[in-house]
């Protein structure tokens, strides 16, 4: 369902620790762990688990009694896997079970036009537990134009990589370009990565779920807010 390909979730997944989200996330992960410390449950599906460090720093702080993670990407559940945490490669809509919180983190809606959110919200709501909540974040429109617009380079030993971003009519287009090192040679590897601008009250009508929560998140210290964290309730 999501607005990336398999091939491009893996170069996503190979390229992730190179663009600051481990140094971001501590800060939009604060914003989730307050309000899971608010309230009472039993179990937790991560949406978009990823590397598993989200479902990792949720169950040692807050000890749940069962956590799971789903992600497109076999590398990213590898990953989550060997954490020793239940996950599997599976799109939301196509899993069985309900559960008291879903969680979708770091902008993990922006990668859904219109008609792949609603599909995925629509998911969301079927596997809630009555008087459960959807947590999530998603890009604002100050975050599209000032944090991620423009060209990114950074390289380690082993990799380079460049991201060209650009912003318009509602749609963030990234063309990732990854070198890898084999041998004494340089593998490419290029991918377009597109995400789209929604606002909240469009996600709370696409829900169908009373908003709880609506608070500003900065994680780079900028004059606005980048993010907007968002609580949902299947009342």
């Amino acid at each position: 369902m999501a607005n990336k390909t398999s091939d491009s979730l893996d170069l996503y997944a190979k390229v992730e620790d190179l663009l600051g989200v481990k140094e971001a996330a501590p800060s939009l992960y604060a914003h989730y762990l307050l309000f899971l410390n608010s309230i009472d449950f039993d179990t937790l599906l991560d949406v978009g688990c990823g590397s598993g460090d989200f479902l990792h720093q949720m169950q040692g702080a807050l000890d749940i009694p069962s956590v799971k993670g789903i992600d497109l990407s076999p590398l990213m559940i590898a990953q989550t896997t060997e954490q020793g945490y239940d996950a599997e490669c599976i799109d939301l809509c196509d899993l069985h079970g309900s559960y008291d919180v879903i969680t979708a983190v770091f902008d993990m809606l922006n990668y859904l036009n219109k008609e792949q959110l609603k599909q995925f919200l629509n998911c969301v709501k079927a596997h809630l537990n009555e008087g459960g909540v959807f947590l999530c974040d998603i890009n604002t429109l100050y975050g599209f134009e000032n944090v991620a617009v423009g060209s990114y380079i950074v390289d380690d030993e082993e990799r380079f990589l460049t991201v060209d971003s650009d912003f318009e009519e509602g749609e963030y287009i990234s063309e990732f370009t990854l070198f890898e090192k084999e041998g004494d040679r340089f593998k490419k590897s290029q991918e377009i990565i597109k995400q789209y601008y929604h606002t909240v009250d469009e996600i709370v009508k696409l829900s169908g779920l009373e908003l709880l929560v609506n608070d500003d998140v900065n994680l780079y210290g900028l004059e606005s807010a980048d993010k907007r964290f968002i609580v949902l309730k299947n009342a």
